[in-house]
């Protein structure tokens, strides 16, 4: 295991200006994440797709959340977002992605109602996502990188994962504070190998990049 310097200026995001100086984004991907903004906003009002505190914190707490994850590995253009819930990171990665040659983030979620929202959002922004109502283990897609948010530990994160890392994707796990702890859990039951980044949007989270994933033993 490793620790790697931040990736961007530590400047905190605060807004979209903040948020755009950051990430180098556009202003057509802002306006889609604007749109991201009010839909959520307005399913949530419905449904429990975040919490509501945490609505007017989206710039910082949601959409730089997981925009900084494209930093990490610029190159990729397919991803799978496996609890995908209210679409963070994927349909911020999405947005961010469109318009790329073979760009496509498949967005796993096995609660339909939360299908809907992404299937709502992904198509008022012609998004190169596609939404599958299915747990992850179910499925076998080819990705560069699988990644997940707030889903479960990793130990049991990998075992989702691990079809996708199978055929070649790359793990991208944000985490709190307790990452060192999950990383030796997961050991019990998994080889891997692990760089821990430290997190851009919050002092105390880290990114976790997991490779080379094995069953132990």
């Amino acid at each position: 295991m490793s620790a790697a310097p931040p990736l961007l200026d530590p400047t905190p995001v605060v807004d979209a200006a903040t948020f755009a100086a950051q990430i180098g984004a556009t202003a057509a991907q802002l306006a889609d994440l604007e749109q991201l903004r009010l839909m959520l906003t307005d399913w949530n009002a419905r449904m429990n797709l975040v919490s509501a505190a945490s609505l007017p914190e989206f710039w910082p707490r949601h959409a730089f959340d997981s925009a900084q994850l494209r930093q990490i590995v610029p190159a990729a253009r397919t991803w799978v977002d496996i609890g995908a819930g209210a679409g963070f990171p994927g349909l911020v990665l999405a947005i961010l992605l469109k318009g790329e040659p073979h760009a496509r983030v498949h967005l796993v979620e096995s609660v339909a109602k939360r299908c809907r929202f992404l299937e709502a959002v992904a198509e008022a922004l012609r998004l190169p996502a596609k939404v599958h109502n299915a747990r992850a283990e179910s499925l076998s897609l080819k990705a560069d990188v699988v990644t997940a948010r707030a889903v479960a530990p990793l130990g049991r994160l990998l075992s989702f994962a691990q079809p996708f890392m199978a055929r070649g994707a790359i793990g991208l796990f944000p985490k709190g504070r307790g990452a060192e702890t999950e990383i030796e859990d997961a050991r019990a039951a998994w080889r891997f190998t692990c760089e821990i980044m430290t997190s851009l949007s919050d002092p105390n989270g880290r990114i976790l990049k997991v490779e080379g994933l094995a069953h132990a033993g």
